[in-house]
């Protein structure tokens, strides 16, 4: 049977992808518009995101800054795109909420771990994809090649082994990891509620070398398979093929994408 050539194109259409002026959102908008979609990359960082859409080709491209911490925020996002670019069909929710260090109540033990950053990671990690997909539903069924796209990490799947982070001042906060797990769950929920109208899969990455702390990557690099830390564009085939007709019979999977770490 021929295979046709073209499963992976996206042109003509539109990806919706929050946190799109970070590391991983603009790997996923330059592997998306190198086949063919228009990319509305959505963040709450101005001037990181015009950075972002400048480096798509001209025309493939559409910035919408929004904090998604807020309902009004996100409703009028959508009805933003709808008015621009007049349609919708693949959205990523890819935004995370992960603090760093300086966060009061984030990165320290258990027991100082606070309410205010529990409430704000669920809020960026979980309620805002629920809400996204609610939203953009619509525009996603309507357009005959609807996909959901949710962006979550090995720590929704496993617990974390504390001692990575001995002598550094990272950490593993109880309300990163019960947002992401609860997005693998969202995923499988959204994948046979809106079936078969759009397809809802999710990405589990693991670690990404973005500069930590030596003493961390040596550890994690030792624990796995494959013997590095991930980079963005380990990612990028995934998503594509996730958001285009390659993966037409493919809904409520989770893509581990990890090194191995996982595998043990």
């Amino acid at each position: 049977m021929d295979v046709p050539n073209d499963l992976f194109d996206l042109t003509g259409r539109v990806a919706v992808i929050t946190g799109g002026a970070g590391h991983l959102g603009r790997a996923m908008a330059g592997a998306f518009a190198d086949h063919g979609a228009t990319v509305a990359l959505v963040d709450s960082a101005a001037d990181a995101l015009e950075s972002a859409a400048g480096a798509l080709p001209r025309g493939q491209s559409a910035m919408y800054v929004c904090n998604l911490q807020h309902d009004e925020a996100r409703s009028t996002l959508a009805e933003r795109i709808k008015a621009d670019l007049g349609r919708a069909d693949v959205l990523v929710n890819n935004a995370a909420f992960v603090g760093d260090s300086q966060l009061t109540g984030w990165v320290v033990p258990f027991a100082q771990q606070t309410i205010d950053t529990w409430r704000q990671a669920i809020e960026v990690n979980l309620t805002a994809p629920f809400h996204l997909s609610q939203l953009f539903h619509p525009m996603l069924a309507a357009s005959g090649h609807g996909s959901i796209i949710n962006i979550s990490s090995i720590y929704g799947l496993l617990g974390p082994d504390m001692s990575l982070y001995d002598g550094t001042s990272m950490g593993n906060p109880a309300a990163y990891a019960a947002s992401k797990g609860g997005l693998i769950q969202l995923t499988r929920w959204l994948a046979t509620t809106l079936a078969p109208g759009v397809r809802v899969n999710c990405i589990t990455p693991g670690g990404v070398e973005r500069g930590q702390p030596e003493a961390f990557s040596q550890r994690y690099v030792a624990r796995t398979p494959l013997k590095r830390m991930a980079r963005e564009n380990d990612f990028t085939g995934a998503a594509t093929f996730l958001a285009s007709d390659a993966s037409a019979y493919m809904t409520g999977q989770n893509l581990i994408i990890d090194g191995g770490w996982s595998a043990w």
